[in-house]
């Protein structure tokens, strides 16, 4: 074979890379492709007392751990020669179309991880059709929410106070800025134990560190907009007269009974879906009161520590409950970190998923952008691994595309 010397117009093509340019683009988001990568950028973006907030859990993070470990060991049993040119991710979230079946939890503390906080989550979740979800713990009001992204699919997340009046002040608050599900919160008889963010003195009231807050120091990024924007505070509880230490000990009531959510139907017209649920009976339960949906989830494994996992309860839960479109919806959360996270939890038996650390991840790494690349990676990885097992929409997802490895 004639050799020849090599021709620039035939190297470049096969190059992976081109020049730096000067723009204002984030070249360390644009490299990010998947979750893990975005969990790593968040954590050299943001103090370590922030990150660890996110990322940990209650004592020895053994519940999310374990619900980590559970996707590891799904396995796909795809089917070969069908037509998935054509693939649909939408589906019903209680009768409204959604474009994916994911939902955004509720998050307490956003504007501490990026400072625009709940209004720009709740604005990536309006521009790509998803249902956001607001913390009584959050750093952005119901009304603000309200104002300021107006179009977008709303739950408020309630914790039920002792003081029902006062629950009902935020339930009515809630509709008249018209939010449309009501979420009730069951499992925080009191606060998980977090090691982590007792050590980094971030609890309520904080107790910052010298350590913790050089640490935050050497972040001057995220110094900067925390100190040149609106203080940090429970926007919920912005007209109490009361100091944070004393607020925070009314939130949880530890004698919410199933009554309780009884009263919650019959005051609240609007959906209403209970979170928390970590046992068979109780969503029987549930579903004998009527709530429109019940949510599976350990807390993210940040409250009780060793509890169960919630796609080992779906099943089961599933089995109970009745095919999908007879009684409550079922939804889960923890751990969720993938588009075949996502397509698991499906054929398992859910009708949506929650996440919470996921989006967390991209504001903390890169703000509203790094929310959206949160949404296409999900995107992505769910439209492929249907492809490649053979699904062209959700509602063919059954149980047995699914074998979890022993």
């Amino acid at each position: 074979m004639k050799r020849q010397l090599p021709r620039w117009k035939n190297i470049r093509p096969l190059l992976g890379w081109s020049l730096p340019t000067f723009s204002a683009q984030d070249r360390k988001l644009k490299s990010v492709v998947n979750l893990s990568e975005m969990r790593l950028l968040a954590k050299k973006r943001v103090p370590k007392a922030i990150f660890d907030y996110v990322d940990g859990g209650a004592n020895d993070e053994l519940s999310y751990a374990r619900s980590q470990e559970i996707y590891s060991r799904v396995e796909f049993k795809p089917r070969v020669l069908r037509d998935v040119s054509m693939i649909d991710l939408s589906t019903h979230v209680l009768s409204t179309p959604s474009a994916l079946p994911i939902i955004f939890a509720p998050t307490g503390y956003t504007r501490m991880m990026h400072y625009q906080g709940e209004v720009m989550v709740a604005k990536v979740c309006e521009a790509h059709n998803l249902i956001y979800s607001l913390s009584t713990m959050g750093t952005t009001s119901s009304t603000e929410i309200g104002q300021q992204v107006p179009n977008v699919r709303r739950w408020f997340q309630l914790y039920l106070w002792r003081d029902r009046d006062q629950s009902l002040r935020f339930i009515e608050e809630a509709r008249s800025a018209g939010f449309e599900g009501l979420m009730l919160t069951v499992d925080t008889a009191i606060g998980g134990i977090k090691w982590r963010d007792m050590r980094n003195g971030l609890t309520v009231p904080p107790r910052i560190r010298l350590k913790t807050f050089l640490d935050m120091v050497l972040k001057p990024k995220w110094w900067f907009n925390l100190l040149t924007t609106a203080p940090l505070e429970f926007a919920t509880f912005r007209n109490f007269d009361k100091p944070l230490s004393e607020i925070a000990a009314k939130v949880f009531d530890p004698a919410v009974t199933f009554e309780d959510v009884k009263w919650l139907r019959s005051v609240w017209q609007g959906k209403l879906i209970i979170k928390g649920v970590q046992r068979v009976a109780d969503a029987k339960e549930l579903a004998k009161i009527g709530v429109d949906a019940i949510v599976l989830s350990n807390h993210g494994g940040r409250q009780l520590d060793r509890s169960v996992v919630p796609l080992e309860l779906l099943p089961n839960v599933r089995e109970v409950i009745g095919a999908k479109g007879d009684g409550p919806q079922i939804y889960i959360d923890g751990a969720i970190m993938s588009g075949a996270d996502v397509l698991a939890a499906i054929a398992l038996g859910a009708d949506a998923v929650l996440i919470g650390r996921a989006y967390l991840y991209g504001a903390m790494a890169a703000g509203k952008p790094g929310v959206e690349k949160v949404v296409e990676i999900f995107r992505f990885e769910m439209e492929t691994a249907m492809k490649l097992m053979g699904v062209k929409n959700l509602t063919e997802l059954l149980p047995d595309f699914v074998n979890i490895r022993a």
